[in-house]
């Protein structure tokens, strides 16, 4: 009997890690060693955001991790989008240590009866914080399951009394050049404006984040106040917010008046719907190499959230 001994030039092209994959893999590696490093400057720094915050109560809105397997600390803090640190993966890591976030006032105005310039502290109640788990899609087709920590953005918006004809919510984050590298160079109108729907912002599984694996949430996911809207792509989530304004009118977002055609209002998490330079229907959930998992309409969440959107076009109202 002769035995081939097979090399790699004996594989099939279907066995082949096709380019794109291979290079996200390779993004995803050269992000995580950048998240290391970044790390390990921040704890020198002293501005890790990594205190650690008083117990929070489980919550019965989070996914089911024996589904969906938690994505690891030093993954998530490795791998973002914050472009005012840089448009690299690894960038907001790498840069982010130099965010002062204490003292952090965030301005409230509009339609509210309790405008005002508030803390962190005066705006969530730290005896209420809830430990969610919520899948993270973004548009760039990658995804991650996070444990966040918080308070329901109900509770919050709640608390600042909304006036009857507030219909919008809008959210403005943080312009301070001296600590963030990218702003003259990521391309975008600064400051990052992102806005909901009120009874969005008023459902249940919009959180307003403050924590992240039991402490602070680091300054690269957006210290010390961002958002996480978990059936909408993720950024729709605006980070290290600094004011909240109501409205009658639908704000003018950012990646919106960008990229008009690329980037709509909802943002919802729709594999029938694609941007125009890629498909959304697959993803890549990390630290897999591979777009090999489904999307699923409103990121799996489409039981609590799709009677928001009854009666209304899906494709039209992106």
């Amino acid at each position: 009997m002769i035995l081939k001994i097979k090399t790699s030039a004996d594989l099939p092209y279907s066995e082949v890690t096709p380019e794109r994959l291979y290079r996200s893999r390779r993004e995803f590696i050269q992000a995580t060693a950048a998240g290391v490093v970044g790390a390990a400057a921040s704890l020198r720094a002293g501005g890790t955001g990594q205190d650690a915050l008083p117990a929070a109560k489980k919550s019965p809105l989070s996914v089911d991790p024996a589904k969906d397997p938690l994505t690891s600390l030093e993954q998530i803090t490795a791998y973002n989008n914050f472009y005012e640190f840089g448009t690299g993966k690894g960038d907001p890591a790498r840069y982010a240590h130099r965010l002062t976030t204490k003292p952090w006032t965030v301005k409230v105005d509009g339609l509210v009866n309790k405008p005002g310039d508030y803390s962190i502290e005066n705006l969530v109640d730290f005896r209420a914080l809830e430990e969610r788990v919520y899948r993270h899609r973004c548009v760039e087709r990658w995804s991650m399951v996070i444990p966040w920590i918080g308070v329901p953005l109900s509770a919050v918006l709640k608390k600042l009394e909304p006036q009857p004809k507030a219909q919008f919510v809008e959210f403005t984050t943080l312009v301070r050049p001296s600590e963030m590298p990218g702003l003259g160079t990521a391309g975008l109108q600064f400051p990052y404006v992102e806005g909901l729907r009120m009874d969005e912002a008023m459902h249940p599984l919009a959180l307003m984040v403050v924590g992240l694996y039991g402490k602070v949430v680091a300054n690269q996911n957006g210290a010390p106040l961002r958002l996480h809207v978990p059936w909408k792509y993720g950024f729709k989530s605006g980070k290290s917010i600094v004011r909240i304004r109501l409205t009658d009118r639908m704000p003018a977002t950012t990646w919106a008046m960008q990229t008009p055609n690329e980037y709509g209002f909802y943002a919802n998490v729709n594999p029938d719907v694609h941007h125009p330079r890629w498909r959304q229907d697959r993803e890549q959930r990390l630290p897999s190499p591979f777009r090999d998992m489904p999307t699923v309409i409103f990121n799996g969440y489409g039981d609590q959230v799709a009677s928001l959107y009854a009666g209304m076009d899906l494709r039209k109202f992106y």
